[in-house]
C-alpha cells in the first residue's frame, strides 16, 4: 500500500498542468472548491460528486463509553460527525487499484 497523500498543493498542480490556468488561479479556484465544500457541510448540507460520492453530516446522541485500558465508564457527548460514502465507480476504481497491486 503506497504511503502517498494527496495533498491541497496536488491538486493545485493538477489543475495548473490539466486545465491551464496560472498557479495562483489554480491555487485559488482550489481553495474555493474546499471552502464551498467545507461551508456546505457546515450547514448540514450533502455534498454529493458525482461518481465519487457523497460527503454528509451526521448527528451522534450521546452515550457511555468504555475506557478500554481501564474499563472504567466515560460519558461520550452528542456531536455532529462527517461521514463519506463512495459511489459504486469509486468503490470499483479502488478494488481495480488493489487487483493491480498483488
Amino acid at each position: 500500500m503506497s504511503s502517498k497523500t494527496l495533498t491541497r498543493m496536488d491538486l493545485t498542480e493538477a489543475v495548473f498542468r490539466e486545465v491551464g490556468l496560472s498557479r495562483n488561479d489554480s491555487s485559488a479556484l482550489v481553495d474555493a472548491v474546499l471552502q464551498h465544500v467545507s461551508d456546505a457541510l457546515a450547514n448540514g448540507e450533502q455534498v454529493k460528486i458525482s461518481s465519487f460520492g457523497t460527503f454528509s453530516v451526521r448527528d451522534k446522541n450521546a452515550r457511555v463509553g468504555r475506557n478500554p485500558k481501564t474499563g472504567e465508564e466515560v460519558p461520550i457527548s452528542s456531536r455532529r460527525v462527517l461521514t463519506f460514502r463512495p459511489s459504486h465507480l469509486m468503490k470499483e476504481r479502488v478494488a481495480e487499484g488493489n487487483r493491480r497491486q498483488e
